[in-house]
């Protein structure tokens, strides 16, 4: 149970950083105009977000299939979590008690979870038999 468990986290995580990955790549404007609203428009730069959504989909799917585990897992682990951090507000306070509603999204709350995801992740990391490193007895 526990590595189909792993297996299906891994395939989830993997997943939402492709699709992450497919929004940059597919819909540059979109990245930006996410970059300018919660990263100060650190990456809002077309040829920025094209080599992000490039480094992003090659990260998801090695992700997805569990190569290179021992770099790969602690990158996503950055990546979703800078993510959180960049909707902290939304994490801190999901029902805008504090920040008001108009400064928070309810729907942003699970990045945290997500987060915590990849911490499990890693922590099991050895434990992921069905990975494709594991396969490889690595």
């Amino acid at each position: 149970m526990k590595a189909w468990s792993l297996l299906l986290l891994r395939v989830g995580l993997g997943l939402l950083v492709v699709v992450w990955a497919m929004v940059k790549l597919g819909a540059p404007e979109a990245a930006i105009g996410i970059s300018d609203t919660y990263y100060g428009g650190l990456l809002s730069n077309g040829a920025v977000q094209l080599v992000l959504g490039i480094a992003q989909l090659l990260l998801g799917v090695a992700m997805i299939a569990g190569a290179f585990r021992r770099i790969v897992y602690p990158l996503v682990a950055v990546v979703l979590g800078l993510g959180a951090l960049a909707v902290w507000p939304s994490i801190l306070d999901p029902l805008g008690l504090i920040f008001g509603r108009e400064n928070v999204q309810i729907l942003f709350f699970p990045s945290l979870i997500v987060f915590f995801a990849t911490l499990v992740m890693l922590a099991f990391r050895d434990e992921d038999t069905l990975s494709v490193d594991a396969r490889r007895g690595g």
